[in-house]
């Protein structure tokens, strides 16, 4: 499994429109990835992760599992921050 601590934003920039799949089911799509500032001291600039997933089941905030074709699988604490009918939007952040 992959160390989280070292991913950056640069790692996710160029999956933006890759789809990850959840343990248990459902397709996500990696809709954006955003970089923060960077504060002093800090091993790496925080970032945000936006995903979305199918309309149904809305899945409550916690750790999911995703698993991506070449970062193998990661444990996520997603939060929904979102849905219309289309979709329910999934933000993963980075500190």
């Amino acid at each position: 499994m992959i160390d989280l601590a070292r991913l950056t934003v640069d790692d996710f920039a160029a999956l933006v429109g890759d789809r990850f799949t959840l343990a248990g089911g459902g397709a996500y799509e990696l809709t954006q990835a955003r970089a923060g500032a960077a504060a002093p001291g800090a091993p790496r600039p925080p970032f945000t992760l936006l995903f979305a997933g199918p309309p149904e089941p809305v899945r409550e905030q916690g750790i999911q599992a995703l698993t991506h074709p070449d970062l193998g699988t990661l444990e996520l604490f997603l939060v929904p921050v979102g849905r219309d009918a289309a979709a329910v939007r999934y933000e993963a952040v980075f500190g």
